[in-house]
């Protein structure tokens, strides 16, 4: 009984090391020497068609078995890029992840977004401030007696050295916020 499970074990092991080549490799041809060389990748471009045995895809189910020669023989490099033929669906793997991609232009999509917003609300800050600034520095220009309230609540009227002093402040608010304006040239203000 010992005798036959160990011979059994023997058969199966000699059945199984008869498919390990085909296994490990994918391609079966005989070099420039005449040995049978077993890879996983294409032979080199020197090997010519002929002595390719086997190659992945091939109908060959053993290793003698030789694929059935091409009609015309393609270049070298011709061969060893061409694509592989099989029975089973290829994997279209391309290194992308699209779903990745998009959620980075969302992203990206949404920063720009923001961006845009935030330029709109500064430009929008910067006429505003342009507008205020033309028409206070207009109404200190023209002579009439401006008043203002002072720390107790208190209406006090601005003397010359106030007016000149508010004035300039407004003449540099409106030189940095109008430039862009396109209502506002510097010959506005004198």
């Amino acid at each position: 009984m010992r005798y036959k499970s160990m011979m059994h074990i023997l058969a199966l092991a000699a059945a199984g090391s008869a498919f390990l080549p085909s296994a490990l490799g994918q391609w079966l041809w005989i070099d420039k020497d005449g040995r049978k060389v077993f890879s996983d990748r294409a032979p080199p471009i020197s090997i010519l068609q002929k002595d390719i045995l086997k190659q992945p895809g091939s109908k060959a189910t053993g290793f003698d078995a030789p694929v059935a020669p091409l009609e015309t023989e393609p270049a070298p490099a011709m061969r060893a890029a061409a694509p592989v033929q099989s029975g089973f669906a290829t994997l279209q793997l391309s290194g992308r992840d699209t779903e990745l991609e998009s959620r980075k232009k969302q992203a990206a999509d949404l920063e720009m977004a923001q961006k845009q917003a935030e330029a709109k609300k500064l430009v929008s800050a910067k006429a505003d401030n342009c507008e205020r600034a033309r028409k206070g520095y207009a109404s200190l220009l023209s002579g009439v007696r401006i008043s203002v309230a002072n720390a107790k609540g208190e209406r006090e009227f601005m003397d010359d050295a106030a007016r000149l002093s508010e004035s300039r402040r407004l003449r540099a608010i409106a030189d940095s916020d109008c430039l862009n304006n396109p209502t506002w040239s510097p010959a506005a203000l004198p």
